[in-house]
């Protein structure tokens, strides 16, 4: 009986060895992990600012009247080509009566005025000529005509302007609104029948339309603070359109603001560009645009994809691991250059021939991502 235990007892303790030996076998089996490498090779790299930002008109004015009234006639149509000079819109002139009837009375009052005083001049004429009176008291009644004539017709033409349009004054008159500039219409935010208002020293005024200049475009948009300094004033860039298919514009750099502004916790400079339009591209004002703008460019230099790079924890310096003939890696430190976002300039640190690990990207993981695919 104690025999057939022992022996029952060992073939369970067999059992058990082998199990765990095969547990182990397997959990150090799962560790293995195959990676795949990747080459340096040559390549052009390009670093670039883009800037995001607006294409707007370089030349744009706001059109107001120069005498309060009313809009009677409106000639043009938003996306209309002006020459300067045309004719956009018509006023019609509605005076104040109170301010009318005064002005009449001011023609009576400087005619009365006047005429006296012209009296007065013919009758001190007759008086030196026959010496009764000095030349002097003679030309001082002279300057008396003289300015009462004027005050009488600045009365008059007071009158003029305020009668234009009244009914009192038995008619209505048009204040022509002209284009300043030659352009496209971009705007008229006001209709027939509206009520505007003068551009004075005191009031904007009432915008009646906006011309623009479509043939002179610029790209206003900004750059962090940490890109800034790298920007020079008169240096070529490039403007995309994404509205247009993606086509870009050449550009010339023209302003990088002295001031930056806080957005949303960051430092933004504002830059500014002017842009070569073909007349044949139906470009809009307030198309969104990026500007490319290329900082420092190296051809033919030895590069590594820039996910490949890892960084020391501690020393924060890059380094790569290089696959050894063993089949292990070896840690490297290398030294970097410029890159474009995707590759980066490699100075020192591995040869054209070395296989650097993909440190963030199994084989295994991708060899069944591609039969997913294929499924």
């Amino acid at each position: 009986m104690n025999k057939t235990l022992k022996i029952i007892s060992g073939i369970v303790l067999l059992i058990l060895l082998v199990y765990v030996l095969k547990y182990f076998k397997d959990s150090n089996s799962k560790d293995i992990v195959e990676y795949k490498t990747e080459k340096p090779f040559y390549s052009s790299v390009d670093t670039k600012i883009v800037a995001t930002g607006k294409l707007n008109p370089e030349e744009e004015i706001e059109i107001k009247p120069q005498i309060s009234g009313i809009v009677d006639k409106i000639l043009v149509e938003e996306g209309d080509l002006v020459i300067k000079g045309d004719l956009i819109a018509k006023i019609r002139v509605v005076p104040n009566e109170q301010a009318l009837v005064s002005a009449q009375s001011r023609i009576k009052t400087t005619k009365l005025s006047y005429n006296n005083a012209k009296t007065l001049f013919e009758r001190n004429k007759t008086l030196f000529e026959k010496g009764y009176i000095s030349r002097q008291d003679f030309e001082n009644n002279e300057l008396s005509l003289n300015q009462a004539e004027e005050v009488y017709n600045q009365a008059q033409n007071d009158y003029q302007i305020i009668k234009q349009g009244s009914i009192l004054g038995g008619g209505s008159a048009n204040t022509n609104i002209i284009a300043q500039i030659s352009g496209t219409i971009l705007e008229i935010p006001v209709r027939e029948g509206d009520q505007v208002i003068e551009s004075n020293n005191f009031n904007a005024g009432t915008t009646i339309a906006t011309v623009a200049d479509m043939s002179q475009m610029i790209f206003e948009g900004k750059v962090d603070e940490s890109e800034v300094e790298k920007l020079e004033e008169g240096i070529d860039i490039k403007v995309i359109l994404g509205a247009i298919n993606e086509k870009d514009f050449p550009a010339k750099l023209t302003f990088v603001a002295p001031k930056g502004i806080e957005q949303n916790g960051a430092v933004q400079f504002t830059i500014k560009a002017d842009v070569e339009v073909e007349s044949s591209k139906s470009i809009r004002a307030g198309y969104s645009a990026n500007a490319e703008i290329e900082v420092e460019s190296k051809d033919s230099v030895l590069v590594i994809n820039e996910s490949l790079l890892q960084f020391n924890r501690i020393t924060e310096k890059p380094f790569v691991e290089i696959l050894n003939d063993n089949g292990d890696f070896r840690t490297k430190n290398v030294e970097i250059g410029i890159s474009d976002g995707i590759n980066i300039e490699i100075i020192e640190g591995v040869k054209l021939t070395d296989q650097i690990k993909v440190w963030n990207k199994a084989l295994e993981d991708s060899d069944e991502e591609d039969q997913d695919d294929e499924n």
